[in-house]
C-alpha cells in the first residue's frame, strides 16, 4: 500500500491578511502545512516552538526590518528555506549559505499565485509604495498612527539585549525617537508574540494604554478582543462583579446575569490599568485566576475556563507596596513576567518636537491648522511637564484656543496652570 506524503511545513510572515490566504491556499493545494504569522517577532517565534521547511517573508512587515529579520533567521534557523516575495532568485542574485528546500519551486509558484492579484501598481507604479492592509479587529481596523512605507531605511530591528539604537524601528502607537522609546518598541516586539504576563510601568499619562494595545496588535490573540478595565475607576464593590460576572439575583440590584471582562476577553487581552488600586481581597481571587485558568461569577457554583492574556498597568511601584502590604507577592511575581517600563515626557525631551507636530496634527482634522512659533515651543521646552503626554496634549488644546482666529500660536497662548 502506498505512503501518504508527508505533508512539508511553512510559515508565511505578512501584515497582509489578503495575500496571506492566497499563498496559504495554493500551498495547501500542494500538501505544505502553513503557520500565518502577521509579523517579524510572531514568524521567529514559530520557528523557535516548531522547525519547518521553509519560511516565506513579504516585503513588509510592521514591526521588524526585513533584512535585519531575514539575517536573524539565517543566524538562528540555518536549516529553514528562506524565501522573500522580492527574492531574486538563485539565477539572478548571489547563492545564500542558507539551506534550501528541495520542494522550493512549489513555494515560489504558491508565491506567484499569491502575487498575481497582489501587485496592482499603485501611484508612482512601485507595488511597495503602498502600506498593506492591517487585520480588521471585529469591525475596526487595527490602529495605526504612523505610516509605514515598504522599503523604508528609517527602521532597523535590534536583537534581543542589545543597547537601543538610533535606527531601532518604533513602532507606530508609540511617538518618539529617544532611547527610552526604542526599548520599549523593542520590548513589545519581544515579548507580544508569547503568551507571558505584562506589567507596564510608568507615570501617568505616558502611553502605558499604548503599550498595551501595541502589544495586542502583534500578537498571535490579534484577530480577538482587546478589553480594558480601569481598575480605580470601579468603586471596591463592584469591582469583583465587574472582572468575574455575576448571576442574576447575586446582590442587591443584580437583576440580569452577565459575563464579566475576563470572560468577554476570552481569546484575546484583558488590560488591567492601575492594578495598583484593586484591593487585596480581590487580588487573591485574580491570582487564582492566572493560575487556573478558570473564572466563577458571583453567585455560580460552576467555574468557567477561559483563554486571556493579562496585561498589567501602573503608575505606582508594585515592589514598594508589596514591602508595605498594600499588594500581594505572589501576585505581583505573577504579573510580573515581563516588565516594560514607558518614561514620561521629561525624560525624552528630544521627543518633545516630535510629540507637538503629531499632537497639532490631530487638533487640525477637527480646527483650522495651526502652528508653533520658535517663542512657544522654547516655552514647551522649558517646562517639566508633571502630566506628561497628556498634559501636553492640554496644553496645547488651551492654547489653540487662546490663539482664537491666528494661524500661529505664540509664547502668550502656552498657559501651565497650576503645578502640584
Amino acid at each position: 500500500m502506498p505512503r501518504t506524503p508527508q505533508p512539508r511545513t511553512a510559515v508565511l510572515a505578512s501584515a497582509d491578511l489578503s495575500f496571506r490566504t492566497r499563498v496559504r491556499e495554493a500551498l495547501t493545494g500542494l500538501r505544505w502545512e502553513v503557520q500565518e504569522a502577521q509579523g517579524g517577532a510572531e514568524a521567529l517565534a514559530y520557528l523557535e516552538a516548531r522547525p519547518c521547511e521553509a519560511m516565506i517573508v513579504d516585503t513588509w512587515l510592521p514591526d521588524l526590518e526585513i533584512q535585519e529579520f531575514l539575517a536573524e533567521c539565517e543566524k538562528r534557523h540555518p536549516q529553514t528555506d528562506l524565501i522573500a516575495v522580492d527574492d531574486p532568485g538563485p539565477e539572478r542574485g548571489p547563492e545564500r549559505t542558507q539551506a534550501r528546500s528541495p520542494r522550493r519551486n512549489e513555494v515560489l509558484l504558491a508565491l506567484r499565485r499569491g502575487q498575481d492579484a497582489d501587485h496592482e501598481p499603485q501611484g508612482d507604479g512601485a507595488s511597495w509604495n503602498g502600506m498593506p492592509e492591517m487585520t480588521p479587529v471585529h469591525d475596526r481596523t487595527v490602529v495605526r498612527e504612523e505610516i509605514f512605507v515598504r522599503g523604508t531605511a528609517v527602521v532597523e530591528a535590534t536583537r534581543p539585549g542589545a543597547e537601543p539604537g538610533p535606527g531601532t524601528v518604533r513602532l507606530p502607537e508609540l511617538i518618539g525617537e529617544a532611547p527610552a522609546m526604542l526599548e520599549v518598541s523593542r520590548r513589545i516586539r519581544l515579548v507580544a508574540p508569547r503568551a507571558a504576563t505584562v506589567l507596564v510601568q510608568g507615570p501617568t499619562g505616558s502611553g502605558k494604554e499604548l503599550v498595551a494595545r501595541a502589544i495586542h496588535r502583534l500578537s498571535p490573540r490579534a484577530n480577538r478582543r482587546l478589553v480594558a478595565l480601569n481598575c480605580a475607576a470601579i468603586p471596591d464593590t463592584l469591582l469583583e462583579a465587574e472582572l468575574f460576572g455575576h448571576t442574576r439575583g447575586a446582590f442587591t440590584g443584580a437583576v440580569q446575569g452577565r459575563i464579566g471582562r475576563i470572560e468577554a476577553a476570552d481569546g484575546g487581552t484583558l488590560f488591567l490599568d492601575e492594578i495598583g488600586e484593586m484591593p487585596l481581597a480581590l487580588q487573591a481571587k485574580l491570582l487564582r485566576f492566572l493560575e487556573t485558568g478558570e473564572v466563577q461569577r458571583i453567585g455560580d457554583n460552576d467555574p468557567i475556563r477561559v483563554d486571556v492574556r493579562i496585561v498589567a498597568a501602573t503608575h505606582r511601584s508594585l515592589a514598594e507596596m508589596v514591602k508595605a502590604g498594600s499588594f500581594r507577592a505572589d501576585l505581583y511575581y505573577r504579573l510580573a513576567v515581563f516588565l516594560i517600563r514607558t518614561p514620561g515626557l521629561g525624560e525624552r525631551p528630544e521627543d518633545l518636537p516630535l510629540l507637538v507636530e503629531r499632537l497639532l496634527a490631530r487638533m487640525a482634522e477637527q480646527a483650522p491648522v495651526r502652528r508653533l512659533s520658535a517663542e512657544a515651543m522654547e516655552r514647551l521646552r522649558q517646562h517639566a511637564w508633571p502630566g506628561n503626554v497628556r498634559e501636553l496634549q492640554h496644553v496645547l488644546e488651551r492654547a489653540a484656543i487662546l490663539a482664537a482666529e491666528s494661524p500661529e500660536i505664540g509664547a502668550a497662548e502656552i498657559e501651565f496652570g497650576e503645578t502640584f
